[in-house]
């Protein structure tokens, strides 16, 4: 439990929990703690371990620098800052607080890092919490968590989703210590964008996570779940490119980073898994929670339809064009071909008549915007969506949005692409890759479009009202974020019918 606070020290504020006494600074108006660790590091007899309770410290801990990243795979350059050998404080913490007075009672947001589950930490610059923490009066909490192998991939011997169980680790030490820091552990929002969206999707549907959180924001949904078995069979293929096989006792000794590269090596070969992956192998996505029935019971859509979120309030959204930027990244853009366009209905088209219920509903969509079209709803536009329905199917309270505004950067091409929420939020808009999407010098209506965006999210951490009504099976209302922002039906009603009767099951192991 949180004791209380020690006295702030002219710009080294002070916060007492009950593992010890941390000491922070003053930066942007607001007080920031970084590095406070929330568990034992996962390492030696701890690898492949559910977190565990983190040991106190005696005298005064500095809390000023960012912990290591958990280790990360290649993607964006994240590999060059995974740790080394010596560096094993992978779950931390880090807090932004406007009051770090036990008795301010602010609301607290809790920001779950995305990447695709193999990347992702607390400490990027597009995450610092101080812009919206000072004009949101809230406290922001980032996270690291274990992704890739040695947070999700299934072993023989280790519980399944490993970084999900440090998520509900970290939030288990917000309830018990972020009064000290200003925060009311009753009034907590978990929010999260792309792998963190997903994130947050699954804690609304885990057992471990209930009572945890108020609140919760899922920014793009990634749809992806893993059966058992589809899980089982990418792990053997991970440690068949050690000379391993995927047991604690076999990877427990092999150095983090080269766990990663095989990984790595494992995603660049995906389509020769094809027959046996399907569609997780076709997107290069090896990494995902999984459904094993334990930790994660149920898929979040059953779950939360079930009513397990019955009682936590939902703001759940999407980009309009969220695939633009990954078909970018892959070189197409602008170059799709009619026979990859056909491939991508085939594979991921719902039903068995999905491809020609595509071309119907957009005839006028070339390759290239059908494409898109059918990953970005695959992806994150319907999964988002779906969660909306589902908590509505529960007896809960959703609220939607769509963000339209085109993203300046990079020459107006890549429209409200997916990532472009994050900046936006945050309001570190020259700051951080995704920065890069707003452009060298952000503009007015970057701005206004951040501040009201921010403005919606802290407001919902505050009160559970966005400043919009709850999305329902008539109206459909959803906010459009642009410039000027409107309130209307929701926007992609041809998507919407096509995916209305789509289930988004684990996915499967084909054989082959």
């Amino acid at each position: 439990m949180a004791t209380g606070a020690a006295e702030p020290t002219g710009s080294e504020p002070e916060a007492r929990t009950a593992a010890g006494v941390l000491r922070g600074r003053v930066e942007q108006g607001v007080a920031v703690f970084r590095g406070i660790p929330f568990a034992e590091p996962p390492v030696d007899a701890l690898r492949f371990a559910a977190p565990q309770p983190v040991r106190g410290w005696d005298g005064v801990r500095p809390a000023v620098s960012y912990g290591p990243p958990p280790p990360q795979a290649g993607h964006f350059g994240m590999a060059a800052l995974s740790p080394d050998a010596a560096e094993t404080d992978w779950l931390t913490v880090n807090v932004w607080t406007p009051a770090p007075d036990p008795g301010a009672g602010l609301p607290v947001m809790v920001w779950i890092p995305g990447g695709a589950y193999v990347i992702g930490m607390g400490s990027l610059p597009e995450y610092d919490g101080a812009r919206l923490a000072r004009d949101g009066g809230v406290v922001v909490v980032t996270l690291n968590y274990r992704v890739g192998i040695e947070g999700f991939t299934w072993i023989e011997g280790a519980p399944a989703n490993r970084g999900l169980l440090d998520q509900v680790a970290a939030l288990e030490w917000v309830r018990d210590s972020i009064r000290a820091f200003g925060g009311d552990p009753d009034r907590v929002t978990v929010f999260g964008q792309s792998a963190g969206a997903g994130s947050v999707a699954a804690l609304l549907a885990m057992p471990r996570a209930a009572g945890l959180f108020r609140r919760a924001i899922a920014q793009s949904v990634v749809g992806t779940f893993f059966s058992p078995e589809l899980a089982a069979d990418i792990a053997t293929a991970f440690a068949a490119e050690l000379g391993l096989r995927p047991t604690v006792a076999d990877l427990s000794a092999v150095d983090p980073n080269r766990l990663c590269a095989a990984g790595d090596a494992v995603a660049a070969k995906s389509a020769s898994f094809a027959e046996r992956w399907g569609q997780a192998a076709h997107r290069s996505i090896l990494v995902s929670p999984v459904v094993d029935g334990d930790v994660l019971p149920r898929t979040p859509w059953q779950a939360v339809a079930d009513g397990a979120a019955r009682d936590v309030d939902v703001l759940v959204g999407h980009t309009r064009h969220e695939q633009r930027l990954l078909t970018a990244l892959d070189g197409l853009l602008g170059q799709v071909t009619q026979e990859q366009a056909d491939s991508a209905l085939k594979l991921f088209a719902p039903g068995p008549d999905g491809s020609r219920r595509y071309r119907a509903a957009y005839p006028a969509a070339g390759p290239d915007e059908l494409y898109e079209l059918v990953h970005s709803d695959w992806l994150f536009r319907m999964p988002s969506l779906h969660l909306a329905t589902a908590q509505l199917t529960g007896g809960g309270h959703a609220h939607v949005y769509e963000l339209t505004w085109p993203a300046p950067g990079m020459g107006g091409i890549l429209g409200a692409c997916h990532g472009l929420d994050v900046p936006l939020v945050f309001g570190n808009l020259s700051s951080g890759q995704p920065a890069m999407l707003i452009g060298e010098s952000p503009s007015a209506a970057a701005e206004e479009l951040s501040a009201s965006m921010r403005a919606a999210w802290t407001s919902f951490a505050a009160h559970g009202d966005p400043g919009w009504p709850a999305y329902d099976a008539g109206q459909r209302l959803t906010r459009f974020f642009d410039t000027p922002s409107t309130v209307t039906a929701y926007p992609e009603e041809a998507a919407r019918l096509l995916w209305e009767h789509h289930t988004f099951a684990a996915l499967p192991l084909l054989g082959g």
